[in-house]
């Protein structure tokens, strides 16, 4: 029965974020970048914990994959809105 329950939270989770992101103007997907970024850094302290949980072997082994990926979505997401950001600066024209 819990099981139900939790698949039913994810997938009106899933259903709620695609309705809502799809309804974001373009305008504001960068200030929304950079605080979902902010909550990915709450995730890779979060997978940091559970890697340094004396649990096991395979509560290292998958706390040392969450500690990765957080990482990987962490730094990615930051390149990104530097990426979108540079997009809005103006151009050095003392070149010419």
């Amino acid at each position: 029965m819990e099981a139900v329950f939790l698949t039913l939270v994810l997938v009106l989770s899933i259903a709620l974020g695609f309705e809502l992101i799809s309804k974001v103007p373009a305008t504001l997907h960068t200030p929304l970048m950079s605080g979902a970024n902010a909550i990915s850094g709450v995730t890779l302290v979060g997978a940091l914990a559970a890697a340094g949980a004396d649990q096991g072997l395979a509560s290292a082994v998958l706390g040392g994959l969450a500690v990765a990926l957080a990482t990987i979505n962490v730094v990615g997401g930051y390149l990104v809105t530097d990426r979108m950001l540079g997009m809005f600066r103006k151009k050095d024209s003392s070149g010419s």
